[in-house]
């Protein structure tokens, strides 16, 4: 009973900061101007097709390279002595206590045509565009959700049972085997976690693109934050299809966690 009373705080945080305006963006939705039940806001939502699926492209490209650098970086921590891993992990997680929007402008003065990254390359010959593009929003996504992609993996190996480890290489397993064997199947929970860390807020971000984007690199989020002050009906629907798609992602991902752990 005790319990139940500690739990009343998070249920009422819950209802007021979350169902409520879920249930108020799918009222919207479902509306038009003149407040009567209408799909028009879905047909016109449905017109922002490919922006949708270039914000997944790019969310998903974000997410595998936080992937890619992430786990190998986790993996070199856990081998770290434990004074030495909090050193670095305080390290990782210093830049995360500056504002988001700092971080981001930090990127565009790096990335600018003449910026400290531009002269440095042209001094060795190299020359092109670093901003405005495709790959610098990708870049400062990285940026951004690489220690929401670290922290998990990091966790989960950290929690291995060194024994384990001892036990397969007193049974023959080299290195590689140890890895393929034990860790890494060990490590899909912390994997999972951070695969979904990353890709739910890249999926919907909307700074990133419009500091560090071109013209043609406007996401979903850009276009529900822009859309809302015109036409909020749209922009609630455009919304509701985000919200559906993320949550189908994470079932899927929570499937395969258990199917993993069944395994």
């Amino acid at each position: 009973m005790k319990s139940r009373k500690l739990s009343i705080p998070y249920i009422v945080w819950m209802l007021v900061f979350t169902m409520i305006p879920l249930v108020m963006i799918m009222i919207t939705a479902f509306t038009d101007s003149s407040g009567g039940f209408s799909l028009e806001p879905f047909k016109a939502a449905f017109g922002y097709t490919n922006i949708f699926l270039k914000s997944l492209w790019i969310a998903l490209a974000s997410t595998g390279i936080c992937l890619l650098l992430g786990y190998p970086l986790a993996y070199i921590i856990t081998r770290l002595r434990p004074s030495t891993q909090r050193t670095v992990i305080m390290l990782m997680m210093i830049p995360m206590w500056m504002n988001f929007l700092l971080r981001i402008y930090a990127w565009v003065l790096l990335l600018q045509h003449n910026g400290p990254l531009d002269l440095a390359l042209s001094l060795l010959g190299i020359h092109g565009s670093y901003s405005n593009n495709t790959a610098a929003v990708i870049v400062g996504m990285v940026y951004e959700y690489l220690p929401f992609m670290l922290l998990p993996i990091y966790t989960v190996m950290g929690k291995i049972d060194p024994g384990l480890i001892e036990a397969a290489q007193d049974l023959g397993s080299n290195g590689f085997q140890v890895f393929r064997r034990v860790i890494f199947p060990l490590s899909i929970p912390g994997i999972i976690s951070g695969i979904t860390m990353v890709f739910v807020p890249s999926a919907s971000t909307f700074v990133v693109a419009q500091y560090l984007g071109g013209t043609d690199d406007i996401m979903i989020g850009d276009v529900i934050d822009k859309i809302f002050l015109t036409n909020n009906h749209i922009g609630a629907a455009i919304s509701l299809i985000l919200m559906i798609f993320i949550f189908v992602f994470l079932v899927l991902m929570n499937l395969f966690g258990d199917e993993e752990a069944i395994a």
